[in-house]
């Protein structure tokens, strides 16, 4: 199986690669990046691309299954033009790429709320690129829609540390209908990503499928044990 993974130097996106790599039933993992990563690995293709010119890189997308794990914040991206050129106009573009180089699957990391009718703009951006990869029609499209990642981060965001430090009480409020809103570990949605890209390319739905996952599911597909 040749997977893609986009958004491999980020907190999630890291611990996918190294999910991935670690699979006998991968065979090559295909990062494009801005800037490549200091690992090397057998399996690891990375290429250096502007995210502006994707479509010079079409190539690339030759692929069996695409994992998206880009995103930033507004802040960072430094206006909400910027953010919506990075959490929509890119994944957009790679997921239009992989299908029409035949990719059958593709795993989307969106966000806990989204919807393109929200009045928040964060969670309607993510609605839209939901909406927009839909549209593409994937035999199967896998959206993980998690609250607050828990991690270690290589960049400040101040108001995500203070939540970090009050997620445990938090989750341990957050019951029933409310436990999809609860933080989870990083590690824990890439490892539910990697064991499910591996299910499916074991034994593909029969028909064309799109799966939503919150908390409870995404720690159910983390506990699976998919063999290689």
């Amino acid at each position: 199986m040749k997977v893609m993974l986009l958004g491999a130097s980020g907190l999630t996106g890291g611990k996918v690669l190294e999910g991935l790599l670690a699979r006998e039933d991968v065979s090559s993992v295909v990062a494009p990046m801005r800037r490549t990563l200091p690992l090397n690995h057998e399996k690891l293709h990375q290429q250096e691309v502007d995210f502006d010119r994707l479509d010079e890189h079409s190539d690339l997308f030759a692929v069996d299954a695409i994992v998206c794990c880009l995103g930033t914040t507004i802040k960072k991206a430094g206006s909400r033009e910027q953010f919506r050129k990075v959490d929509y106009g890119y994944p957009m573009k790679a997921a239009e790429l992989g299908r029409a180089n035949g990719a059958q699957v593709f795993v989307l990391m969106s966000a806990i709320a989204s919807s393109s009718s929200s009045t928040v703009f964060y969670n309607r951006v993510k609605g839209e690129l939901e909406d927009g990869i839909k549209s593409l029609g994937y035999p199967c499209l896998s959206i993980y829609q998690p609250s607050l990642l828990l991690g270690e981060r290589n960049e400040q965001r101040t108001a995500e540390a203070l939540g970090i430090k009050a997620m445990p009480l938090i989750n341990r409020a957050l019951i029933g209908p409310l436990e999809k809103f609860r933080g989870i570990e990083a590690v824990t949605v890439a490892r539910a990503m990697v064991n499910e890209v591996s299910a499916l390319a074991q034994q593909a739905p029969a028909q064309s499928e799109v799966r939503v996952h919150e908390y409870p599911d995404i720690k159910a597909l983390a506990a699976q044990d998919v063999a290689s």
